[in-house]
């Protein structure tokens, strides 16, 4: 599978639409969900083109890889969420439920939020 530029994420990337940045760096953009699931609900993206947690990590320089995660820890930080606790989520492919190709990851907090996945039937 080759990267697919017209996502919705390399379009946020160029500038193309518009979103609500809370963190902007060489590697990584981070900006609120528009259709939040938590009362913090921001998505962090590498700059690169990863189009998976997989992708991300087989391929990106460690500078990146360094930049990304601790972009996660600073925006934890920043939104107030590192003492209550937080979650991080990574969707990958399929059958995990990425919806968009490119690689990102959901840090999602401000409440409770229960157990992580429904019990299987």
């Amino acid at each position: 599978m080759s990267y697919d530029d017209n996502n919705i994420f390399a379009k946020i990337l160029r500038g193309d639409i518009p979103c609500k940045k809370v963190h902007e760096d060489e590697h990584v953009l981070a900006f609120h969900d528009i259709s939040p699931r938590a009362p913090v609900h921001i998505l962090v993206i590498p700059k690169g083109k990863y189009e998976s947690i997989a992708d991300f990590g087989a391929k990106g320089s460690a500078e990146e890889v360094k930049a990304f995660y601790a972009a996660v820890s600073a925006i934890a930080q920043e939104q107030g969420l590192a003492e209550a606790g937080f979650r991080v989520i990574a969707n990958t492919g399929l059958n995990g439920g990425q919806e968009v190709p490119h690689f990102h990851v959901h840090i999602l907090g401000g409440k409770k939020l229960g157990p992580m996945l429904a019990q299987a039937a």
